[in-house]
């Protein structure tokens, strides 16, 4: 019996398919897996869920959660659980930088003793990334489903350090993509607009921009972001109003420990003398390339607003100016989930927005030519650049080679070490930014059904 090509052709779909949905499987089974292993290896797990854990079990006791002495009586409780912990974990979980809008989602954890929250932290910390990746691939695999699956399969194995360290970013991430495929579908508004919100309550910094793209977008879109608002301040107003009961100095106290960990030397600081901006988990914004040509914090922080105020003025005036379409908008936000890790403070944690980049990516493959084929080198280039196992291996072998402790040697190596993440970064954004300039109104291939426009509500701007 032959077989028609029509039939050939949906044949290699199908297998493509299945073979990109394997990868994807086997990617997150190789997360959960090493990451869990890992994190119960680490010696000092769960480091950065202590420094939200620690200061809501000081504002269940109506203590001051931005004292350090009040968190750290609370912390010393525990102190059984983390023999090993040393100095910068201690400061970590009891000098508390985190906004107070923070504590209306933690509050249920902080009710919880140690190890059930931590367990429950860790499991909605997998759950949500596994969640977030597994719908940008129904969003994405209609182009190229192995590629798309491979993509996030790499994006997987490279973010263990959201199970090691249990940072916020993972749920940060998982809910602004989750809150992104609804609104762009047009579908579970309602679960979008708190997602989005309860996101911008923990880390506005991480996910601001990703809202402020909706509000400049238009039509429905600019209702999600001001429904997203109000939902905002609905969810920040308890924790808030509690804090400023416990804490009426609260914001005097919260810009000193600001102060003591961006301080030279301290562990935020992004210069070469940081007690933690470099190594694993390492500052990634332009600080940290600048910082190495004149460590001044007005001169970093300077250079890094000069370069990225105009990214960010050309992509809002193209929102603006422009209809959107869920096409556009994914190109909107690939080049803004980049961008927006550059001009303030982000670790390497923070740049797993940057799975916001796979739709985009393989909406350019699917069209062919030298754009598509740049698309996926930089995409590909971007999860590896900032990527988890990747550094820890490169610095394991940065390590082994014992170099001088000045020198060009020294120089060199710490060159190597700082400039990737944010030069990745930095050519991602602005790929993607002039694609959405000139690349966009061509991009005519439609979208997998879930993700098409309602047909009978008026088109956003």
């Amino acid at each position: 019996m032959s077989v028609t090509p029509s039939g050939n052709k949906e044949t290699r779909i199908a297998k493509s398919r299945r073979d990109g949905l394997l990868l994807l499987i086997l990617g997150s089974i190789v997360f959960v897996l090493l990451g869990v292993a890992l994190e119960n290896s680490a010696p000092a797990p769960s480091a950065d869920f202590r420094a939200l854990y620690y200061p809501a079990r000081a504002l269940v006791h109506n203590s001051d959660l931005y004292l350090v002495s009040d968190v750290l009586a609370i912390y010393q409780s525990d102190t059984f659980q983390f023999p090993s912990d040393n100095w910068k974990n201690r400061e970590i979980a009891t000098r508390n930088v985190y906004p107070p809008t923070a504590f209306t989602f933690m509050l249920p954890f902080a009710m919880l003793s140690w190890p059930p929250a931590h367990i429950l932290w860790l499991i909605l910390t997998l759950g949500s990334i596994l969640a977030a990746s597994f719908l940008i691939w129904h969003f994405s695999a209609s182009y190229s489903p192995l590629v798309c699956g491979a993509l996030i399969a790499l994006f997987l194995v490279n973010s263990e350090l959201l199970a090691i360290s249990s940072n916020a970013a993972g749920i940060v991430v998982s809910l602004c993509v989750v809150a992104v495929c609804c609104f762009l579908s047009d579908r579970l508004a309602t679960v979008g607009i708190v997602c989005l919100a309860i996101s911008l309550t923990i880390k506005p910094q991480e996910t601001g921009l990703v809202w402020l793209y909706f509000l400049l977008a238009g039509g429905v879109y600019r209702t999600r972001a001001l429904q997203t608002l109000l939902a905002t301040i609905v969810i920040s107003l308890p924790a808030i109003l509690w804090v400023w009961h416990v804490s009426p100095h609260w914001l005097t106290e919260w810009q000193a420990n600001l102060a003591t960990f961006n301080a030279h030397g301290g562990i935020n600081d992004p210069g070469l003398d940081s007690a933690g901006g470099h190594g694993l988990a390492m500052v990634i914004s332009l600080q940290a390339i600048l910082s190495v040509f004149r460590d001044n914090q007005h001169f970093y922080d300077l250079g890094s607003y000069l370069v990225s105020a105009p990214l960010v003025l050309v992509w809002a005036v193209i929102t603006v100016r422009t209809r959107t379409t869920p096409a556009k908008a994914w190109l909107a936000l690939a080049s803004i989930a980049a961008i927006s890790m550059l001009p303030v403070y982000h670790r390497q944690y923070d740049a797993k927005l940057l799975l916001l980049t796979v739709p985009a990516c393989v909406m350019l493959l699917a069209e062919g030519g030298r754009m598509g084929k740049f698309a996926l080198l930089v995409t590909t280039a971007a999860f590896v650049f900032t990527g988890d196992l990747t550094w820890a291996i490169l610095l394991g072998l940065i390590n082994h080679l014992h170099p001088a402790a000045n020198g060009l040697a020294a120089q060199t190596l710490m060159a190597a070490q700082v400039f990737p993440p944010p030069l990745i970064l930095l050519t991602t954004g602005i790929f993607y930014l002039w694609v959405y300039a000139r690349k966009a109104p061509a991009l005519q291939r439609k979208l997998p059904s879930m993700v098409e426009p309602v047909k009978n509500q008026s088109a956003p701007k």
